[in-house]
């Protein structure tokens, strides 16, 4: 294995991956609350940490990826309310969606994908560890962690106590010792229908406890990489990890890893805020290569603008990729582009780059398209297939119908007397239509713009 950097939130620098168990790694990584369909915004650390999970096993890792979904939460009960059914059956059928949706995004599922509602013996182990710790305290039912009791607190979000807020409202205000802490259970309520007994009452988990339950459960303490959106890091990380102290005197993760925020009109987007885009929407329209695409052309770390331009260019690029492919030989690639195979793998290595990888494919594409020999595709295929793009090399041409070839046609003539604007009018019927035609020395191609 070549030496894998990744950036670690905790001491905020890029260092080196340090595994638990040689040769093993173990992610975790934060999955979507049920209480609607998922938007593009929370496929992004599915596909980060997908592709991450790809990359590892090609540098000869052994990789476990867990993937949880919260269906016990306040948002879910309000959902389900509104909707006039039972939250176990709302969180159900979101669950369903949600698998749906991310399966059509070919990167497989994850090696185990916990529920919170069939984790709660777990979580109440946990919970009465920190009890025994002093780490908690029990009230008329509820049960609260004691942030206090944790001098690293903050030190994940690098954040002061007095800087401080758990986003739980008045919600329990009058039982907790101190503001700032959090809820590890919460008793029954009335209008609530899913409840579980518990030593100090009926009642169900907190968010972060669920989490870091299931967690441990799955890859035992220590485990390597802990991951998720950038928006999880307070409250939700820095009190899985002060739950851990607390229970375990360790710390949960080896590294935390996040990724950034999409944004839409340079908002972050959120089912709260309202400005999303389901992803089975965003799949219709744009298909699952575009998006993987459009999600690697920005550095996992950084924002990303959600907009109709840089899709419409990943759209651009997944089509000279199959256009590429159909050009390819099946045989070894010729040595001399070996060193940009090397740089691709080497981009990955140093914080998982995309954006730099594919600045190396790239280069190999333009290598071979100048090559004067037939030049074989395995390397392609095999930097494709670490971002699950390798199906683009497998598509044979398609053909175009006979409408389309007949504007393509009449572009051409167009273009060649003179007749820009109707020209341009013709490419925008030709690309309704689903395809992209490309001007060559002998008239025009068409290309299928990806669905």
């Amino acid at each position: 294995m070549s030496a894998v950097r990744l950036y670690d939130t905790a001491t905020h620098a890029v260092r080196p991956l340090e595994l638990r168990d040689p040769g093993r790694v173990g992610i975790y990584a934060c999955g979507p609350t049920v209480y609607a369909r998922i938007h593009i915004g929370n496929a992004r650390p599915f596909v980060v940490f997908s592709l991450l999970k790809r990359f590892l096993e090609h540098e000869g890792l052994a990789v476990r990826l867990v993937v949880n979904v919260t269906d016990v939460n306040d948002k879910i009960y309000d959902a389900a309310g509104r909707a006039g059914v039972s939250s176990a059956e709302l969180a159900a059928q979101m669950t369903s969606a949600y698998r749906e949706d991310t399966d059509r995004l070919g990167l497989g599922r994850p090696d185990a994908e916990p529920l919170a509602s069939e984790s709660i013996e777990a979580i109440v182990t946990y919970i009465e560890a920190l009890l025994r710790s002093g780490h908690a305290y029990a009230a008329s039912g509820d049960v609260y962690f004691r942030v206090r009791s944790d001098p690293a607190y903050g030190s994940l979000s690098r954040r002061s106590l007095d800087q401080m807020d758990q986003g739980e409202g008045v919600e329990g205000a009058a039982l907790k010792e101190d503001p700032l802490d959090f809820a590890l259970w919460k008793a029954h309520k009335a209008g609530e229908d899913s409840a579980w007994d518990a030593p100090w009452g009926r009642g169900r988990p907190g968010w972060h406890i669920e989490c870091s339950a299931m967690a441990e459960r799955e890859l035992g303490d220590g485990f390597d990489i802990h991951g998720g959106g950038l928006d999880l890091l307070f409250p939700h990380h820095e009190n899985e990890a002060a739950q851990a102290r607390g229970a375990r005197g360790a710390e949960l993760a080896r590294h935390w890893v996040h990724n950034g925020m999409l944004e839409l009109a340079a908002e972050k987007m959120a089912k709260s805020v309202g400005n999303i885009a389901p992803l089975h929407e965003v799949l219709d329209e744009w298909g699952r290569d575009t998006l993987i695409m459009f999600f690697c052309g920005a550095h996992y770390r950084q924002p990303i603008d959600f907009a109709p331009e840089p899709l419409a260019q990943a759209r651009a690029l997944v089509g000279r990729l199959r256009e590429t492919g159909r050009r390819l030989g099946s045989g070894p690639s010729p040595p001399e582009l070996a060193p940009l195979r090397a740089r691709f793998f080497a981009a990955l290595g140093d914080d998982f780059n995309t954006p730099a990888a594919l600045a190396a494919l790239w280069e190999w594409v333009r290598a071979a398209n100048r090559a004067e020999s037939g030049v074989g595709g395995e390397d392609l295929r095999e930097m494709l297939g670490v971002l699950a793009l390798a199906n683009l090399l497998d598509e044979p041409a398609a053909q175009a119908p006979a409408e389309v070839v007949a504007l393509a046609a009449a572009r051409l003539a167009a273009r060649d007397g003179g007749d820009y604007a109707r020209a341009d009018e013709l490419r925008e019927r030709i690309a309704a239509a689903g395809w992209s035609v490309r001007d060559t020395s002998d008239g025009f191609e068409l290309v299928p713009l990806d669905p």
